[in-house]
């Protein structure tokens, strides 16, 4: 998977595009996304808690980073692990 990908989730309405993958299964609602999955079927109760448009996904170790660019129920994870809401930079002080 390289930057620029568009995935789907399986479970739900959700999309993102990928800015930053080192690897592994990237799932939404606890199953697998891919580009031209169809939407059927629920979330798991596990990963349910839903994302957000315009938010950027992050993992512990920041080797990935996933832009969500449509809202769906299921939560984002890698290989079985929640992603993270990245952290907006502060901007420098204006003194």
């Amino acid at each position: 998977m390289k930057p620029g990908t568009k995935l789907k989730s399986a479970v739900c309405g959700t999309e993102v595009v990928v800015i930053r993958c080192a690897g592994g299964s990237i799932e939404c609602g606890g199953a697998a996304m891919s580009e031209g999955a169809v939407p059927a079927g629920e979330p798991s109760a596990d990963f349910a808690g839903g994302s957000v448009t315009g938010k950027r996904y992050v993992d512990a170790g920041g080797t990935i980073e996933l832009l969500c660019v449509k809202p769906g129920k299921g939560s984002l994870a890698l290989g079985g692990v929640a992603l993270q809401l990245k952290d907006a930079k502060p901007l420098p002080a204006s003194d």
